[in-house]
Order: structure tokens, then C-alpha cells, then sequence
């Protein structure tokens, strides 16, 4: 018997929204005998390790106990997680919860916008474009979003990136020290065999 997602969706939506998160995603797959469980949580404020792994307690509790037990045939595997970056922003959650990350947006009309996020509410994204110009975009006319991933910190100054680009030249420096110890290492592992 193959669980019913419908009833698992359900009962583990309600108990996560009674902590202050949200079931993204649910997802289960037959793995030989088992079964894999697939669980997409997320909240206002983000989701650390440590939450996940509270988290996957409280679902695997859940699941282990009647009614939901009997949903499984035999043993599953749980894995539950964040949705990442590459989540597509759908929904106005997702907007509000990607206030302050540049996106790439797709409009309903097509085009191709590209800005940060300032706010999402009422229906509303607040966005300030690479131009510098605030647009509020009713969610309606957005398709979805894309989070860019930025490798300077948000907000950085140009003296600032170029403090982290020296701290990184010293680690290069630093490793390649290292890596000449790694071979002289290995030539001696080889010696010794």
C-alpha cells in the first residue's frame, strides 16, 4: 500500500502551522521497500540546521504514530529540508520571506525585470530596480521569481569587498604553504608502503 499523500499533506500541515512553519512541499516515492519522504519547510525568518532537525523529530514522531502510521506499508525514510534558493517565488510568502535578495522576475506581460526585493504584502511586491527606481508590482503581474545569488555581501562597500578579496589572497598564500606539505606527505605515504 503506497501512503496517501492527501492525509499525510493534511495532518503534518496542521502541525507544522501550529509552530510557525509552512509545509512547502511534501513528496513520497517508493525506494524498493521502503518508502522516501520528502518534507519542504519553511518560515518568516528562515529555517537553521537546528530548527530542520527539531523539525524532522516532530514529523517523525508524527508519522510513527496512528493514524499516520498505518498510511506506510513498511519503514520510509524522512528527509526534510528547506526549499534553497532556487525555489521559484510564487506566492507572496516567498516574495516577503526574500526581502533584501536581488531577484530575477517574469512578468505576466513577458518581460524581464531585475531588482531587490523591499517588501511583499497586500498583494504587493515592493521592488527597486538596477536602476535605482522603487516599483510596487501587484503579485498578479508576476510570473515568478528568481533569487540571484550574490557573492559580495549585500550592501558592501567597495572598500569592503576589496578587504575580503585580500583576506582571501592570504588564505591562497596560506594553502598553497600547505599543499606543498600535502605532497611531500604523500611521497612519503608512497615511501612507506
Amino acid at each position: 500500500m503506497a501512503a496517501s499523500v492527501e492525509i499525510i499533506r493534511a495532518a503534518l500541515a496542521d502541525a507544522l502551522n501550529e509552530v510557525g512553519v509552512d509545509l512547502e512541499a511534501l513528496q513520497i516515492q517508493s525506494a524498493g521497500r521502503r518508502e522516501v519522504v520528502r518534507v519542504i519547510v519553511d518560515r518568516d525568518g528562515g529555517i537553521d540546521l537546528d530548527h530542520i532537525a527539531e523539525l524532522s523529530r516532530r514529523i517523525a514522531e508524527l508519522l510513527d504514530a496512528e493514524p499516520l502510521a498505518e498510511q506506510f506499508a513498511g519503514t520510509y525514510v524522512l528527509e526534510v529540508s528547506s526549499p534553497g534558493t532556487d525555489r521559484p517565488l510564487t506566492e507572496e510568502k516567498h516574495w516577503r520571506r526574500a526581502t533584501g535578495r536581488l531577484v530575477e522576475a517574469t512578468c505576466a506581460d513577458d518581460s524581464v525585470i531585475t531588482g531587490r526585493i523591499v517588501g511583499a504584502h497586500d498583494g504587493i511586491v515592493e521592488v527597486v530596480m538596477d536602476d535605482g527606481q522603487a516599483r510596487a508590482i501587484p503579485l498578479g503581474e508576476l510570473r515568478r521569481g528568481i533569487v540571484q545569488l550574490e557573492f559580495t555581501r549585500q550592501g558592501a562597500t567597495p572598500a569592503e569587498v576589496e578587504s575580503l578579496d585580500d583576506e582571501f589572497a592570504d588564505d591562497d598564500v596560506a594553502l598553497e604553504a600547505h599543499a606543498d606539505d600535502d605532497v611531500a606527505l604523500g611521497a612519503n605515504a608512497a615511501d612507506n608502503e
